[in-house]
């Protein structure tokens, strides 16, 4: 493989990585801080692709972002008060939602399941021409990559230093504490979902702009790839600062997507990459483990080696 080759690969990578860290971001939100793992993120992020889809294709190509973000915040409402008014377990409430999203996100896209964005202007093509005819010509889709992964990173670490902010982290550690100190786990945990689900929907508008197409199953694994990236760079950058875990969950983002892309590469049939993931997913959850088993095992094969040796 050559040079301009690689340098393109990982481009390709890193482009992904970003519009797909959005998504890791919402689940650090959610699942680290406030201690919910929400199963909606596949129909919210193909919710915010098909929003975005359908804004942009009707001529508003910037108001495509708040446009996404504000269904997404919707999702999670939706999400959050099966959970916390309805007593429906947040395993199960997310399942719910995002069942009945699959739904919902082909009644937005106008009872299709498949919109074609080639000739519509998105925010990726007004960047384009911006930047024609100067060095950052072909560097647009990062750009934007970039730009939004860094205002979310700069929001979250701003937002978890606010009083609402701690109260959320309070709630995912012990919410029988918040409810003791007179703050409502409701509130707290509606607040979260709404802002968490905001990203994911973000994101997928961005990655279904970025294609120029979005279909129902888009965000299909979402979660998986999602929960595997956040898992690898918390062992990358471990229990630190959040602006440090952050850009941990998106250095995350970057390593399953380059294995994902190499994996490409190799010309594996399609049906084997979700088998890929899932490997992913178990070697980011059992790392750590094996990490610390990794001594004792040397000690026991030290010892009885050394046994049969005398």
């Amino acid at each position: 493989m050559t040079i301009p080759a690689l340098l393109g690969l990982g481009q390709t990578a890193l482009e992904l990585a970003l519009f797909n860290s959005l998504t890791v971001l919402a689940l650090f939100l959610s699942y680290m801080m406030l201690n919910v793992c929400d199963l909606s993120t596949d129909g919210c992020y193909a919710l915010g692709a098909a929003v975005g889809a359908v804004v942009a294709i009707s001529g508003h190509p910037w108001l495509s972002i708040p446009a996404a973000m504000g269904a997404g915040m919707v999702s999670g409402l939706v999400t959050a008060v099966l959970q916390t008014r309805m007593g429906v377990n947040s395993l199960l409430a997310g399942i719910i939602v995002n069942t009945g999203l699959y739904s919902v996100n082909i009644w937005i896209m106008g009872g299709s399941s498949l919109l074609n964005m080639n000739k519509t202007e998105t925010v990726f093509t007004l960047l384009k021409a911006a930047l024609k005819d100067t060095p950052a010509a072909g560097l647009y889709a990062l750009i934007i990559g970039l730009v939004a992964v860094t205002l979310v990173i700069l929001f979250q670490s701003a937002f978890l230093r606010t009083k609402l902010g701690l109260a959320i982290r309070a709630t995912g550690d012990n919410p029988d504490m918040v409810r003791s100190s007179s703050i409502d786990p409701v509130f707290t945990t509606t607040v979260g979902l709404c802002v968490s689900n905001a990203f994911t929907a973000l994101s997928g508008c961005l990655l279904a702009q970025s294609q120029k197409s979005t279909t129902v199953d888009i965000g299909s694994g979402m979660v998986t790839v999602a929960l595997a990236s956040l898992l690898i760079g918390n062992v990358f950058l471990g229990r630190r600062s959040i602006p440090v875990r952050a850009v941990g969950a998106v250095l995350g983002a970057f390593v399953f997507r380059l294995v994902y892309t190499i994996a490409l590469r190799f010309n594996l049939p399609a049906f084997m990459l979700k088998l890929i993931s899932s490997v992913i997913v178990i070697i980011a959850i059992s790392g750590p483990y094996l990490k610390r088993q990794f001594p004792m095992l040397k000690r026991r094969l030290a010892g009885r080696f050394g046994r049969a040796g005398a």
